[in-house]
């Protein structure tokens, strides 16, 4: 599958605090790869090293085929941007970014940014900071399809958008994904939209890449397991087992592996495990068990 991204051993320091050392990854044409992680794991940052805004201590980002150091305009055209929900020029009305913005891209399609304008039912006279947070990230929606990229990124899509709003934002996404030749790369704090749009999951921990499966195999493969043991015996540590903890009166661990290979590894030091349940998780709870409640 040709790649639309690719990094290659990015390592990142603020100061002295090191955000990712070695980091490696790459995207594939037509996915919908969604990145999370805690606040802090570099999230935007790695997106500002993609976008050619933030130079990385060492590695380098190749967004469809080219170096970031090098990207060419035209490449550039073929990507689009939204970062953090925000819109520039926001003392423009609707007419003239349209018109502004329609001057850098050759493949605008006028049609498309109108048409969700008149799902707003907004029109093209209104100033964008007369609108609501909400409408005015729809209003960044909306030129980013008319631009028709490619590769579309987005830094957290649904920042200060209301239920309403984040799902029109998703359905249109979904949309735009189900063409096949198009390419999105975005995160998000709120995982349940993410759950119903992205084909791939990246997690990113402090300084390093936790996990990255399809979205499918992390919904069909990882759970979360309760269990009582004696007391006075604690469960074994075991790579396979995430985040074991105790919980007012049963323990919890998270885990691929099924639910006998889990009582095996539980019971490797000869303690008797009672009463082990196996809980399907959505992706919000499997985050949880893949990064911790409160590291």
């Amino acid at each position: 599958m040709e790649k639309v991204i690719e990094c290659k051993n990015i390592t990142h320091y603020y100061g002295e605090k090191l955000i990712y050392r070695n980091l490696n990854f790459e995207v594939e044409k037509g996915k919908v790869l969604g990145l999370l992680g805690k606040n802090g794991t570099g999230k935007t940052t790695i997106i500002n090293i993609l976008n050619g805004y933030l130079k990385p201590r060492s590695g380098e980002c190749f967004l469809l085929g080219e170096n970031m150091k090098q990207i060419t305009p035209a490449t550039k055209a073929k990507i689009g941007l939204l970062l953090e929900g925000h819109i520039l020029h926001s003392y423009f009305t609707i007419e003239q970014i349209e018109k502004y913005y329609r001057a850098f891209f050759p493949r605008w399609k006028q049609e498309a940014f109108y048409e969700l304008m008149h799902l707003l039912k907004v029109v093209p006279h209104q100033k964008i900071n007369h609108m609501s947070c909400g409408q005015r990230s729809q209003v960044a929606l909306g030129l980013l399809f008319a631009q028709d990229p490619e590769l579309l990124i987005l830094d957290d899509f649904s920042m200060g958008l209301d239920p309403g709003y984040r799902r029109l934002f998703v359905e249109y996404l979904k949309e735009f994904a189900s063409r096949g030749d198009k390419t999105i790369f975005l995160t998000s704090h709120i995982i349940q939209d993410m759950e119903m749009l992205i084909d791939d999951c990246m997690i990113l921990d402090y300084g390093k890449l936790l996990i990255h499966k399809s979205t499918k195999e992390i919904l069909q493969g990882f759970h979360r397991f309760r269990f009582v043991i004696e007391k006075e015996i604690l469960p074994p540590y075991h790579p396979s087992l995430w985040h074991t903890e105790f919980i007012v009166d049963h323990w919890e661990t998270y885990s691929f592996e099924s639910a006998e290979e889990v009582r095996n590894i539980l019971e490797s030091d000869g303690g008797t495990i009672h009463n082990l349940t196996e809980d399907v998780l959505s992706l919000e709870d499997a985050f949880i068990g893949l990064t911790g409640k409160y590291e």
